[in-house]
């Protein structure tokens, strides 16, 4: 099922998108009532108390920007201020001047949990999974050291319109492309860490909780971003997320 929330009516709602269509969802359920999309303005899918990044999660990403490979997960959050969904614009910020795209693979978290042993099955914890575009000031980054302010401007963290909740992560495919040209492509068997591992390693070091966002890195290829691009990434089984760029007035 494809999980989303929309606008309609002055009202916020939760549905699920049914070809053309969005249907009402609550209490687990499928509504009879339905909406047209044109109807409807699409929210992100999700308010996340945070976002979690996962860096240099691919060896070949780590390699490109001159980093080793991590011997555990890097960590990094991003701010919640930063969610936009599909469609709408990433805004180049006058401080950077070289902005960049990270197609990811992104998971809801469904249910609040915290220390999880490595006995138990993570992913009986996911909601489900979304694309992210882990927008990034790559000037700003390494002049900082630290990652938060170069990862949170407004705009910066292009969400899907929607959570697919029935995917097997295990081997699938994540293209981006920058109007039209594949940047990045790579697949979800060469992460470093897999996303059953990540959840219960981040549940050791910070609580998660209903609707957190753990975006699970990206692969090689990441290019600059300039006002009038249109970033687009593909992940198998999910969809496309695509949002145009533009400078920030």
């Amino acid at each position: 099922m494809k999980i989303c929330r929309f606008t309609v009516n002055n009202q916020i709602k939760t549905g699920v998108i049914d070809n053309e269509k969005v249907f009402s969802y609550e209490n687990n359920q499928k509504l009879s009532d339905s909406y047209n999309l044109h109807e409807i303005k699409l929210l992100p899918p999700v308010e996340p108390s945070k976002i979690v990044c996962v860096g240099r999660n691919y060896a070949e990403h780590a390699a490109e920007l001159g980093n080793a490979v991590p011997t555990e997960p890097l960590l990094f959050l991003k701010a919640p201020s930063a969610l936009i969904t599909d469609g709408e614009d990433i805004l180049l910020p006058e401080q950077s001047n070289r902005v960049e795209h990270e197609g990811e693979l992104a998971l809801v978290i469904g249910r609040d949990c915290k220390n999880l042993a490595d006995s138990v099955n993570a992913l009986e914890y996911v909601f489900g999974y979304t694309i992210l575009n882990d927008v990034t000031a790559r000037d700003l980054q390494r002049a900082d050291v630290q990652f938060t302010r170069a990862k949170s401007f407004d705009t910066f963290c292009p969400v899907a319109s929607f959570i697919e909740t029935d995917l097997d992560t295990t081997d699938i495919k994540l293209t981006t492309k920058v109007n039209g040209e594949i940047k990045q492509t790579g697949r979800t068997s060469q992460m470093v860490f897999n996303v059953d591992f990540l959840i219960r390693y981040i549940s050791r070091q910070m609580s998660l909780k209903a609707g957190d966002v753990i975006a699970t890195g990206t692969p090689s290829g990441v290019s600059q971003l300039k006002n009038g691009d249109v970033c687009e990434v593909e992940i198998e089984g999910i969809g496309k997320l695509s949002n145009p760029v533009k400078r920030a007035n």
